[in-house]
């Protein structure tokens, strides 16, 4: 079994037709709990367990997938150059918005796990949760966290924002387009934007756009929240 996970032509076709069935199940069953993503990974893992499969097989060959995470939040920027008229007049806000999205993310994360008595590492490595994968693992490891921690509360994160974001709306009666695209971009990344994008064009564009400033505004904030820590 450890050949089919490890070749990429097996590997890959595996892994997007779990998504795709998942994506399925979803559409038919309507229940925010079986997200697709969370269904594909679940499924996953149970396969490499069953298999006795090591993950870094796993992660060999499925390099691809990884490797586009990259580029797919690039290509996000097209998205908002089409809606670029609503950033009019808006930047300092927008900017102001993500801001103290980055800081509560930090504080309610990391901040909360150092108050209980995590070890320090753990505390790094929670401090990065609300921007997107790739950018997570790379804070995660500058800042003396844990990577392989952090990509795992990154994900829930964007499932749990995913999933309780559009609920919160209907609840607080947000019908801004711009303040829920940019609360779901800035709080759960990836999966966030995926939703907003669901939710209209002007929503996905400003989810896009919240993952990279908010992935700016984490790496300026993330260095000065640990140099409190080492002091304390």
């Amino acid at each position: 079994m450890e050949q089919i996970f490890s070749n990429p032509l097996y590997c890959l076709p595996l892994t997007i037709g779990i998504y795709l069935l998942s994506v399925k199940f979803y559409a038919w069953v309507r229940i925010r709990i079986f997200h697709p993503l969370a269904i594909t990974i679940a499924l996953l893992i149970i396969m490499l367990i069953v298999t006795k499969t090591d993950y870094e097989v796993y992660k060999q060959g499925s390099y691809l997938i990884n490797f586009l995470l990259g580029p797919s939040v690039v290509a996000l920027g097209y998205v908002l150059y089409e809606q670029s008229e609503h950033l009019k007049g808006r930047v300092l806000s927008i900017l102001t918005t993500v801001f103290i999205g980055a800081f509560v993310g930090i504080i309610s994360a990391a901040g909360i796990a150092y108050l209980m008595g995590a070890d320090k590492a753990i505390a790094a490595s929670m401090g990065p949760r609300s921007v997107t994968t790739p950018i997570a693992i790379v804070l995660s490891e500058q800042n003396g966290g844990i990577p392989a921690l952090t990509a795992v509360v990154v994900v829930v994160a964007g499932i749990l924002g995913g999933l309780i974001g559009p609920p919160i709306f209907k609840l607080l009666k947000i019908d801004s387009r711009i303040a829920r695209g940019l609360a779901l971009g800035a709080s759960a990344h990836g999966v966030g934007t995926s939703v907003a994008i669901q939710l209209g064009a002007v929503e996905g564009a400003l989810g896009g756009l919240a993952i990279g400033i908010m992935g700016i505004w984490t790496s300026l904030l993330l260095p000065v929240f640990q140099y409190i820590i080492k002091l304390l």
